[in-house]
Order: C-alpha cells, then structure tokens, then sequence
C-alpha cells in the first residue's frame, strides 16, 4: 500500500503561480553567457570567469589537489576543479570556473560547521537552509563535511528547527507527488532527508520541504542514520 509523504517530491519545476522564479534565474544564464573563455597553454582546462575564486575556495576547503590562487587555469587548478565538479555533481564537469561552480564552492567554503551547535555526544544531523548546506557532527565534531542540498521553495519553506528521525525506508513512495524518494529519513511531518530526483544545483526549483541530498550524500546519511537520532535545521533558504 501506498505511504502518504506530505513533504516529498524531490525537486519540482516552479507552478506558473511562482513562474516570477523562473525570471530570477536570468541573472544565471546572463552570468554564464559573459563567462571568459581562454585556453592556458599548460591547461587542458578553458579559464572561467570565477577562476581566482574558485581556486580561493578550493585552497580553503582542502582536498583537491594543488591549487594556486592567481587567477590562471594550469593543469593542477584544471585537475582540482574537475574533481570538485565531480564530487558535487556540477555538470558539465570539465574545470570550467562558471557561476555554478562558483556559487557551490562559496557556499561550502562559507558554511560555520559549529552554528548548528551540535550535541556533545552522539550523531547530529545539520542543515543550514541559509548555505544551502548540510553535514554530519559525531560528539560535537566534524564527522562528515559540509556538502550540498536543496530545500523547500516558496510555500514549501522547510522549517528551522531541531528535530528527530522517526521513519526510515530505503525508498518510500510520496502519494501526493507520485514519485519514489531514495534513502528516505523523515525528520517533522512529511519532511526528511532524500536522494534528489532532478538536477540539484536548477536553483529555479525547490523541494516540497525536503532536504534534498545527491546520491552518494543520500547514501552516506542513510548509512549512518537511525530512529531517534538528532536533526538540526538552521537559518532560512533565501526567498522564502
């Protein structure tokens, strides 16, 4: 029998209602259309527009490879950034520095792992609707490093809080949005952690009040997760 799921679909494409949505994303397509293009000679990577950027976000968050800050795309910097791209699902990921890349690496390089003021003991699931992101605190560390979600949009907003998971299926159905949500973890009503079922970096779309997570996120909460366990949810996603 099917399970009702109030908060559910994944990521949805705005109702004409909110279709003004769609008119703020011009800003995105504008930034991508004045991206500078080069080839670097030592390069097998075009330099994008946030390169320096870029590469200051990705000195910062660590793990990459070696990057060095001066705006120039070198087969090191082109190397680093395709793996980011990789590890974050950004598409097409070919170490091209545009304003998705951008906008990802800011906001991890930005996120304060310590705002969710985590438990002293046991597992804390954080969401920082403000970032955009989410992480994992195990005894008041780090125990999974910030990475990305999407939550709920507009009349969808997903509600800042703490919380606990209280359901737990490896793939549940959402009657309301007739769609399977991958690695489910329900943390307030019909709200909860879920694979994405779209691209998760259209910033045009926006959950139900779900905490959008990419597969291999998805998977890795779900491996640690279980009922009962703490779930902080901080700030709020900006326009709603």
């Amino acid at each position: 029998m099917a399970v009702l799921v109030g908060g559910g679909l994944g990521a949805i494409a705005l109702t004409p209602a909110g279709a003004g949505a769609a008119v703020r994303s011009a800003p995105v397509t504008a930034a991508l259309a004045t991206t500078v293009v080069s080839k670097a000679a030592a390069a097998s990577c075009a330099t994008g527009k946030y390169q320096k950027q870029v590469e200051g976000y990705l000195k910062k968050l660590g793990g990459y490879g070696t990057v060095t800050v001066d705006g120039k795309q070198s087969a090191a910097d082109c190397t680093a950034i395709v793996k980011f791209q990789k590890r974050f699902g950004i598409q097409p990921a070919k170490g091209l520095a545009g304003p998705t890349t951008y906008d990802v690496a800011k906001r991890l390089a930005s996120t304060k792992t310590a705002a969710c003021k985590a438990k002293k003991k046991g597992i804390t699931f954080c969401v920082n609707l403000t970032q955009q992101t989410t992480w994992v605190m195990k005894n008041g560390k780090v125990h999974v490093k910030p990475t990305v979600t999407r939550t709920g949009y507009k009349g969808y907003r997903t509600p800042a809080g703490t919380f606990t998971i209280n359901k737990r299926t490896k793939k549940e159905w959402s009657d309301p949005y007739e769609v399977w949500l991958p690695y489910w973890q329900r943390f307030i009503g019909g709200r909860g952690f879920h694979q994405t079922t779209t691209y998760l970096h259209d910033k045009w779309r926006g959950s139900h009040g779900c905490v959008n997570l990419l597969k291999q996120d998805a998977q890795k909460y779900w491996s640690i997760g279980k009922i009962g366990m703490t779930v902080k949810v901080i700030g709020r996603r900006p326009g709603t």
